[in-house]
């Protein structure tokens, strides 16, 4: 029983720590989500940049890819922002620079941003690049099974963007007009107590107006 209790530990333990030591690698791996969007959509994206050494990552670039267009970011705390754009002035790229410490290890930093999706269906990939303290770079360049692949969203078709705009714009229609009617609702019941004031007043100077004539 104790052989075959050794046998088991020799083969077993080995596999646990192989397979833990691979899901924290692949799980250090720069990446963007969602990892799905719709065609048109302004996504809000968030990418997060985790240490795989023992020292800092004080910078990090990534890259827009082809048809996705950068709109706005997210200021994080201790990190500066930069970009690079075209001729047309549409974001190529963005840069966070750290300020202070930068990522410690162990560590991991996210970073939001708003982009505009593409048109039509595609696989977008996000190349990254990260910076190093003692100055080494990590290019997220590869393709899927690489060693430091890209992080990549799905866009796929879905519904118009004209018909959220249209939806939403009824819907704020909707609520100005609710608005307006509650107004005018309140003003009617505001003044209402002021009209009774003034029929009021006006009763009792009739009422006075006749009794001086009677005497």
């Amino acid at each position: 029983m104790k052989r075959t209790l050794k046998k088991i530990s020799k083969v077993f333990l080995p596999t646990v720590l192989g397979l833990l030591l691979f899901s924290s690698v692949a799980s250090a791996h720069v990446t963007v989500v969602p990892k799905t969007s719709t065609t048109g959509a302004w996504e809000t994206y968030t990418v997060k940049v985790p240490v795989e050494k023992d020292i800092a990552t004080t910078k990090f670039t990534l890259k827009a890819p082809a048809g996705v267009e950068i709109k706005s970011y997210q200021p994080v705390p201790g990190w500066k922002y930069s970009d690079e754009k075209d001729a047309k002035g549409i974001v190529k790229s963005f840069t966070f620079e750290a300020t202070g410490d930068g990522i410690l290890p162990g560590q991991f930093q996210q970073f939001t941003f708003v982009g505009k999706n593409p048109e039509t269906a595609t696989k977008a990939a996000w190349d990254a690049f990260q910076y190093y303290k003692d100055g080494s770079i990590v290019e997220w360049t590869g393709d899927e099974g690489a060693d430091s692949p890209h992080s990549i969203t799905d866009i796929v078709a879905g519904a118009s963007t004209d018909d959220h705009n249209d939806n939403a714009k009824m819907e704020e229609t909707k609520k100005e007009e609710t608005k307006t009617v509650e107004a005018k609702k309140t003003d009617s019941d505001n003044s209402l107590p002021t009209i009774l004031s003034v029929v009021a007043a006006l009763l009792s100077l009739v009422a006075l107006v006749f009794a001086i004539r009677k005497k």
